[in-house]
Formats: structure tokens, C-alpha cells, sequence
């Protein structure tokens, strides 16, 4: 592994609405390549307030942020979002998918905004993406036609198209039956083992966080347990 792609460092946050409470404390790890890590506790312990500053979506915290040896803390808006676009991918409890365009043409999307490629090679990266996630036959098709497990496998691939340093996911099994979680984790692994890809996943599930590689425990804003 090595080679830390995310350093986290004395991370805190209050909320000031309308008096001030603290939500996460002091929150320090890295994430090195390759690696899969899984944040759990119980509801409103901080795991999702603490993914969205990791995501750079909150610039309001206390502490340090280093994506790929870079902080982020003084970058401006339109920076941090040629970051998320670059080097983060997202993976939601709900898909998020747009049912006036074709599966084929949600992947595209963030490899559209970030405008890197010729629209031809996108489409061909996407293709090659659904490939993976063994859904290349529902390409044409709108989100609207599959299952909840094809669509969370869209999102994915969704996620990679820009081939980012990490991928994030709150929740992402959440609205998912047992086989589709699975599905969804062994997707997950493969992604990890073959393309050393790095995953944060923020999860309450436990079954699914006792196969990663590491499980960060939060309690009232605080890592307990690493």
C-alpha cells in the first residue's frame, strides 16, 4: 500500500444553529492506495458530516485536509470542484441517476464536466465501465427500466469514469436486499484487488465493514476505534 492519497488531520466541526454544538473532535487517519476502509456508528455520531468534509463539499471545519499531498483548505470553490470532479468519486445511498438520459449516457457525465477527453473516448471509457460492473447490455436502456441493484451498479461506474483517486460512498448498500449488497461489496473488493482502487464507506452495516481492510469507529464525533 503507501502512498497516502487522503491525511485527515485534528478535524473538528460545530454546528452553530442556534447554539453551538460540536460534532466531530479532533478526527485523525489517512487513506494509502488500494486500500478499503469502512466508517461506522451509530446514527448522528458525525460519519456522514465528517465523509462531506472529506469530499470537500463542507469547507467549514477546523484541522487539515490533504487530497493526493495538496490541502485543500485555502482553495477556492471552483478548485475544490475540479478536485471532486478529478479525483473523488461518489457513491449515494440513492442513485441519483437522471431517467431522461441512458444509463450510457449517466457514466459519461462527470467525465463530460470535466472535459478532458473527446466526447467519443468518454463514451468508450463509460462503455468499458458498465463492462465491468457487468451491465454493458443496459447501456441504451433509462434508469427507469432496471432493478435497485442495476442502478446502485450504473452508479458505480458512474463513480469511476473519471478514474479517481477514491471513491466515497455514504450508505451505499443502504436501500439494497441482502443479495444486492453483496453484489454490490464483491463489486467493491474486485474493484480494490484488480485496479487498486481506494474506497471510504461509510456504512451501517456491519457485516459488510467486517470484510474490509480497516474500520474506523466513530462515537459522539470521536474515532473510538480504528
Amino acid at each position: 500500500m503507501g502512498n497516502k492519497l487522503l491525511e485527515a488531520k485534528n478535524i473538528s466541526k460545530s454546528f452553530h444553529d442556534p447554539i453551538t454544538v460540536q460534532v466531530l473532535k479532533e478526527i485523525t487517519f489517512d487513506i494509502s492506495k488500494g486500500e478499503f476502509i469502512s466508517v461506522i456508528g451509530k446514527s448522528g455520531c458525525g460519519k456522514s458530516t465528517l465523509l462531506y468534509i472529506l469530499s470537500t463539499m463542507d469547507t467549514d471545519f477546523e484541522g487539515e485536509l490533504l487530497i493526493d499531498g495538496e490541502s485543500m483548505k485555502q482553495k477556492k470553490e471552483v478548485e475544490l470542484s475540479v478536485v471532486r470532479n478529478e479525483k473523488i468519486g461518489f457513491v449515494f445511498q440513492f442513485h441519483y441517476l437522471l431517467n431522461e438520459f441512458s444509463v450510457l449516457e449517466n457514466v459519461m457525465l462527470p467525465g463530460l464536466k470535466l472535459n478532458k477527453l473527446s466526447e467519443k473516448e468518454i463514451e468508450h471509457k463509460a462503455y468499458e465501465k458498465l463492462k465491468i460492473l457487468g451491465i454493458e447490455a443496459e447501456a441504451l436502456k433509462r434508469p427507469n427500466q432496471l432493478s435497485g441493484g442495476q442502478k446502485q451498479r450504473v452508479a458505480i461506474a458512474r463513480a469511476l469514469i473519471n478514474e479517481p483517486l477514491i471513491i466515497m460512498g455514504d450508505e451505499p448498500t443502504g436501500n439494497l436486499d441482502k443479495k444486492n449488497s453483496d453484489v454490490v461489496f464483491e463489486i467493491f473488493q474486485e474493484l480494490v484487488a484488480v485496479y487498486n482502487q481506494s474506497l471510504l464507506i461509510v456504512t451501517h452495516d456491519n457485516e459488510f465493514a467486517k470484510r474490509t481492510h480497516r474500520i474506523i469507529e466513530m462515537e459522539d464525533g470521536r474515532i473510538i476505534k480504528m
